[in-house]
């Protein structure tokens, strides 16, 4: 274990998991920060591209790594869980050619080897697994739409949704919803986003921070499509992980 004083006492139940990666150049370079006092930033592991799990803060502490956030009406959820940085440039430091860097299958492995440890010492409910983005989806983008979530998804760490029709009842036809969209398929769009977790702002149609919220809700679950326009697909997925979360 490598110390990081970037911590403090838990101020709530221990009952999340927070991945991110480290948008730095090297993982040296996150680590040297981690353990800066004056960068006031932590987590309790980072793990390397090789696999190589470094322990940076003790699970019973509070790390300082998901900054201002909010889950399923909860904040301060650096009280309530336990952070994974896994070492990535993402969006910050892309390939030559501008692609997101791939996460090695040894690095995927050692996350869900990690994260399998961390379920079974601690009550984490499937829907309380999540990503930077998803908690502070109007500043965040990691661990990024390259994140492998269906193999985690695989292996029993998160949720992910099972491919179906559209829900009985459904009206939506056409494009789906985006920007400058009002009315009652909107307001039901908000509501069952917070029934997932996200936080959407109090507002009456589909504004700036619905769109922030929708692409980190494709970053996730539909990778290949970050728009921030619900189409019919992406309506369909929020529709079924909205209904799992309540069951």
């Amino acid at each position: 274990m490598q110390s990081s004083p970037n911590f403090n006492d838990r101020r709530g139940p221990l009952d999340m998991l927070v991945l991110h990666y480290t948008g730095m150049e090297t993982g040296e370079a996150a680590l040297l920060r981690m353990c800066d006092p004056s960068a006031e930033v932590s987590a309790h592991y980072m793990i390397w591209e090789d696999g190589r799990l470094t322990q940076l803060v003790p699970e019973d502490k509070r790390a300082w790594h998901a900054g201002v956030s909010s889950w399923q009406g909860d904040t301060d959820l650096n009280s309530r869980s336990i952070g994974i940085e896994i070492v990535n440039g993402g969006h910050d430091v892309p390939r030559a050619d501008g692609t997101l860097p791939p996460y090695p299958e040894v690095q995927i492995a050692a996350v869900i080897e990690l994260a399998q440890s961390i379920l079974a010492r601690h009550a984490i409910p499937q829907s309380r697994i999540v990503g930077h983005s998803d908690i502070a989806p109007l500043r965040k983008r990691d661990p990024g739409e390259h994140f492998p979530w269906a193999q985690l998804a695989a292996a029993g760490v998160g949720l992910w949704p099972e491919p179906e029709k559209a829900p009985a009842g459904s009206v939506l036809v056409g494009r789906g919803l985006g920007l400058g969209d009002k009315g009652e398929p909107v307001e039901r769009l908000h509501a069952q986003l917070r029934r997932i977790g996200y936080a959407v702002p109090d507002m009456s149609g589909y504004a700036g921070p619905t769109e922030a919220v929708i692409r980190a809700v494709q970053r996730r679950f539909r990778p290949d499509r970050v728009t921030g326009q619900a189409d019919l697909e992406t309506l369909v997925m929020i529709h079924q992980l909205a209904d799992r979360v309540a069951a």
